[in-house]
């Protein structure tokens, strides 16, 4: 678990929202909010985040999925969700966290995040790669 150390590390210290480590380098960082961390290292290192480990602010089901997705081995979570954790323990990524929540809330803290809402139904994370990346698409044009 030495990446997810560094992962962890890197997380706290530089005060990042999201950072991915593979075989002690540095793959990807960024201090962005929501999935766009996520789904920009996707799309700039696809396959090769297989194996990687991530540390991540707010692990909700939307971000286990695309974790799923990219094959990592190892997720840390400032907050997980029990949805998240349930979808990475059923697919063999090892979990830490500091804090297990019944559901990742929006930003103003009373209504259940829209993308959980997105991703409650999906089970498959090739098909929730497609909706999340869909529904993030109009955001990233104003970025």
């Amino acid at each position: 678990m030495q990446d997810l150390e560094i992962a962890k590390k890197r997380l706290c210290e530089k005060g990042l929202t999201l950072s991915i480590v593979k075989k002690g380098k540095i793959v990807f960082e960024a201090a962005t909010h929501g999935i766009s961390g996520v789904l920009s290292a996707i799309e700039k290192f696809e396959y090769r985040l297989n194996g990687a480990s991530v540390a991540d602010k707010v692990v909700g089901k939307a971000i286990a999925l695309l974790s799923v997705y990219a094959k990592i081995k190892s997720v840390y979570a400032s907050t997980l969700s029990r949805e998240a954790k349930r979808e990475l323990e059923e697919n063999a990524v090892y979990i830490e966290w500091e804090s297990l929540v019944a559901n990742i809330l929006n930003v103003n803290g009373k209504e259940t995040c829209p993308l959980e809402k997105l991703t409650a139904q999906i089970l498959d994370p090739n098909k929730a790669y497609v909706k999340l990346k869909a529904f993030q698409a109009p955001f990233r044009k104003c970025q």
